[in-house]
């Protein structure tokens, strides 16, 4: 049996130069199947607002919405290590109502971690979640939640005063006690710097091959989804296709009075 993965184990990972996987998940049974993968964190993230609930973008997902899913998700897992996102507007009014908030995602929706979106504006909260017992990811470059700000999903840290600015929030987060960082969708020379600096965890998506540890939304991955799939999605499979495919199979046989069987005559 696989043994539980804790936040000690993916700091040991960069130390020991071992790669680090994470997918996203959304409910019990996908994170069943992810976990028995041998996937190291699932990530009950907020996109779930765009590959579950239909929304254009993160930002209308409230804390209710992500704690229900990763009640559902912690539920169906028995091994990796459980991070939820704190949702748009849960970190940026202060640190006390962002432990409110983190604490009903570990009490309430299992977790074992969250993540943040933001630099080095937000070491105040990562530092008040590490010092009340709650592990915190952080997630700089594209940050979904800022959307409206940065007019879209754009590329980050692209002139070497963004990536500077980068490298001194990475810095900043880790000194403020988070274990890990994503960096998304910047340059892969940016990220390698970063991973190469920074005493934490760096978790890519969209960031190149240097980063300690991948990210992808599951649904890409599977191919669930097919609206906005980022270029740098690898779909390892097409399961949206083969359940349309099923689907009509059952509708068709419906309709031809092949399914239900006819009942069982005793001769």
């Amino acid at each position: 049996m696989a043994a539980v993965v804790r936040v000690p184990d993916i700091l040991a990972k960069k130390q020991q130069g071992e790669p680090i996987t994470m997918l996203t998940t959304y409910d019990f049974n996908m994170a069943r199947l992810l976990d028995a993968a041998g996937v190291d964190m699932l990530l009950v993230g907020d996109s779930l607002g765009m590959v579950v609930l239909g929304y254009r973008n993160t930002v209308p997902v409230t804390l209710d919405d992500m704690v229900h899913h990763s009640a559902a998700v912690a539920r169906g897992v028995e091994h990796a290590l459980v991070v939820a996102d704190m949702p748009f507007g849960t970190c940026h009014s202060g640190p006390d109502d962002a432990m409110r908030a983190a604490s009903r995602l570990v009490q309430e929706g299992g977790a074992a971690a969250v993540k943040i979106e933001g630099g080095h504006q937000i070491t105040d909260v990562v530092a008040r979640l590490t010092d009340g017992g709650i592990p915190v990811m952080a997630h700089v470059g594209l940050r979904p939640q800022s959307v409206h700000q940065i007019g879209g999903f754009r590329r980050q840290a692209r002139t070497p005063s963004e990536a500077e600015l980068l490298l001194h929030d990475v810095k900043a987060l880790a000194d403020a006690g988070a274990f890990s960082v994503v960096l998304e969708a910047i340059p892969h020379y940016v990220a390698a710097e970063a991973t190469q600096a920074a005493p934490i965890p760096t978790i890519g998506i969209g960031a190149g091959p240097h980063c300690d540890g991948q990210v992808l939304v599951s649904y890409d991955v599977l191919g669930l989804y097919d609206r906005a799939v980022p270029k740098f999605a690898k779909q390892y499979a097409d399961l949206g296709h083969q359940v349309t495919l099923a689907a009509k199979q059952f509708v068709d046989e419906v309709t031809a009075g092949q399914f239900p069987p006819p009942p069982h005559q005793p001769s």
